[in-house]
């Protein structure tokens, strides 16, 4: 028997469930299967029991990454729902989180591609109580399955996927696992890049930054290969565009790592303007004073094949206002 938790009952703790795996879950990510059957449930909470071993697939132990298969038996422990997590579920169904669309770059019945604007998670969690997926959901009711394909940095603007069905997220996502993609941005970095240097392969290791606080802030650094926790990233740099002190970057990757361009530029001495993180704060302070409040990283060029039809689709996703008005200043001022 379900039991609906209200606000003014004290938190229940449920016991452990069993959930086998059906047809329209196939292919997906364990962490997702989870957002979607744990709704409330703070994300970090679904990481951490992953983690610990307390989520197990056919009686095992699995990571965030794996993939569902059917039949499989999700065993779920038993949760503990928050007061906060709760009252973000409330606010969910009391229509609280703002329903809100995003400028289309392209969209048919199976997909969307957004121009998802710099400040904007890509989903709540880790503090963000909404992100651009739920205020879409809110946006289009009637759109039952709505999911992100990948994730993009809540800093960085640009191109950003949106499946409609199941069956196009599954599509979708394996090209991206399988590394069948495309994924170019723009970044503007400190510094004159040389021209001869045109690939970074510099393996990258998430760590939590002590902040006082039991979690820490997670961050990302280049390791040497053999170090724990260590993942291979391959970056690919071209040089659009040499202004003054500053270059404009063509950048792709070929591995889907976290903060990946970020580090691997800011690690060789080039880091991206702006960016709070990994960049160079008094550098940031100053082109704050010449305009510049955000970080320059746009996910500019998409390539990928279409889940329904097959064919290839590029999409472009030019420079906002505000981007593109601090290159020709400062491209004017290099004159």
């Amino acid at each position: 028997m379900n039991h609906i938790i209200r606000p003014s009952e004290p938190d229940r703790t449920p016991s452990a469930k069993l959930i086998e795996v059906d047809l329209e879950s196939v292919g997906q990510r364990l962490d997702n299967f989870l957002l979607r059957h744990l709704k409330g449930v703070p994300k970090t909470h679904i990481y951490r029991i992953i983690r610990s071993g307390e989520v197990r697939v056919n009686k095992g132990r699995a990571s965030a990454q794996t993939r569902v298969e059917l039949g499989d038996h999700i065993r779920i422990p038993p949760i503990r729902t928050s007061e906060s997590a709760l009252q973000k579920e409330i606010a969910q169904q009391n229509g609280l989180i703002p329903a809100k669309e995003f400028p289309i770059l392209t969209e048919d019945d199976a997909m969307m591609a957004i121009n998802k604007p710099s400040g904007v998670a890509v989903h709540g969690g880790s503090g963000v109580s909404f992100g651009v997926i739920e205020q879409l959901r809110q946006a289009r009711p009637a759109l039952k399955s709505l999911e992100l394909v990948h994730r993009i940095d809540r800093e960085t603007s640009g191109i950003l996927l949106v499946a409609k069905k199941r069956s196009a997220l599954k599509h979708l996502q394996d090209q991206f696992r399988d590394r069948e993609t495309g994924k170019t941005y723009l970044a503007l970095v400190l510094g004159q890049w040389p021209s001869n240097r045109k690939v970074i392969d510099l393996p990258l290791q998430r760590f939590l930054l002590s902040n006082g606080s039991q979690e820490g802030e997670r961050r990302v650094r280049v390791v040497g290969l053999n170090d724990p926790g260590a993942m291979r990233a391959i970056t690919l740099v071209k040089v659009a565009k040499l202004i003054g002190n500053y270059s404009l970057l063509e950048v792709t990757i070929k591995t889907g790592r976290t903060h990946q361009i970020r580090v691997h530029l800011s690690s060789l001495g080039y880091p991206i303007a702006g960016d709070e993180k990994y960049g160079d704060y008094d550098q940031n302070k100053e082109l704050q004073k010449l305009g510049l409040k955000r970080m320059f990283l746009h996910a500019w060029r998409l390539k990928f094949m279409h889940p329904t039809t097959n064919k290839l689709v590029q999409l472009e996703c030019p420079l906002s206002d505000e981007l593109q008005a601090f290159v020709d200043a400062a491209q004017n001022q290099s004159l």
